[in-house]
């Protein structure tokens, strides 16, 4: 759920609190705080101990990391009771980094911060947005990744929202330039045992690597932010996140392929995308279990 909007200002604690207990008689298991940057609130450690009053078995938060750098304020937030750190790190340098956040130094107090809360204890699960700028540099950060010990590391494909959008040209990368360097990265992290995916990114040009599709893993979830709820984000995000092709129906993923965001061949066209021959593969548990 997100505790902050930009558009709207910061949402007031009692709706936050309200949100947490309605999730929590709907069956939601864990919770976690987005923004925004939820940690910059004054209420943040009040936000987690009511999430743990509640009983609920995960509490993640999403961050820039930026105030984690400061061992007591992460401190702070697990005797609160956070359970999961999930900082956003998009460069193996402070260069590429910083340029990417446009916020100098940044890198260096989420490096550090990843750095903190693995110390502590705290699994860690990062996501690198794959954008043009850093693609070539994924397997480096991976490698940087591995090294600080995080538990899970994922590479997402730029959603090109907002911003991202605007920058359309200068940003985006052609999917079958960066899937390569996508694989590398992957690997270097299945080789040390660490669990990695990459979002956004259809079966067929994730040969080899199928089983890192991060759409496989991301559990049933609903969304709660100020004025709307989705209690089904999983069919919000397939039907109007992203999109698929008329050469998909040719392909064994068919049945459980989500395709790109569906800004990517607005602008890009979907000839990257060629249907997988084979056998049909009705369900997302038998490719897990290996059996597909």
């Amino acid at each position: 759920m997100q505790a902050d909007n930009k558009f709207k200002g910061n949402r007031r604690k009692e709706d936050i609190f309200k949100d947490m207990e309605d999730a929590l008689k709907t069956g939601c298991e864990g919770v976690v705080l987005t923004g925004g940057e939820v940690s910059i609130r004054e209420d943040f450690f009040e936000l987690l101990s009511h999430a743990r009053s509640l009983g609920f078995k995960s509490i993640q938060v999403q961050s820039n990391g930026s105030r984690f750098y400061y061992k007591d304020f992460c401190e702070k937030a697990i005797a609160a009771g956070m359970t999961e750190f999930a900082p956003a790190i998009h460069g193996h340098i402070p260069e590429l980094h910083d340029y990417l956040t446009q916020a100098p130094g940044s890198f260096r107090q989420t490096y550090q911060g990843i750095k903190n809360m693995v110390g502590l204890g705290v699994p860690v699960i990062t996501n690198t947005v794959v954008v043009k700028p850093n693609y070539h540099y994924l397997p480096d950060i991976a490698s940087m990744l591995v090294e600080l010990g995080v538990k899970q590391y994922q590479f997402a494909f730029m959603h090109a929202m907002g911003n991202a959008l605007k920058n359309f040209d200068q940003m985006m990368p052609p999917v079958s330039l960066a899937a390569p360097y996508i694989h590398k990265g992957l690997q270097i992290g299945i080789n040390k045992k660490i669990m990695v995916m990459a979002e956004a990114m259809p079966f067929c040009v994730m040969k080899g690597y199928e089983r890192c599709v991060s759409e496989l893993y991301i559990p049933d979830t609903e969304v709660r932010m100020p004025g709307s709820y989705d209690p089904d984000f999983l069919k919000t995000r397939k039907e109007m996140g992203k999109t698929r092709f008329p050469q998909c129906k040719e392909c064994r993923y068919e049945l459980i392929c989500e395709g790109p965001w569906r800004e990517y061949p607005d602008k890009m066209g979907n000839d990257e995308f060629k249907p997988v021959p084979g056998e049909k593969i009705n369900s997302k548990e038998k490719l897990l279990r290996g059996l597909a």
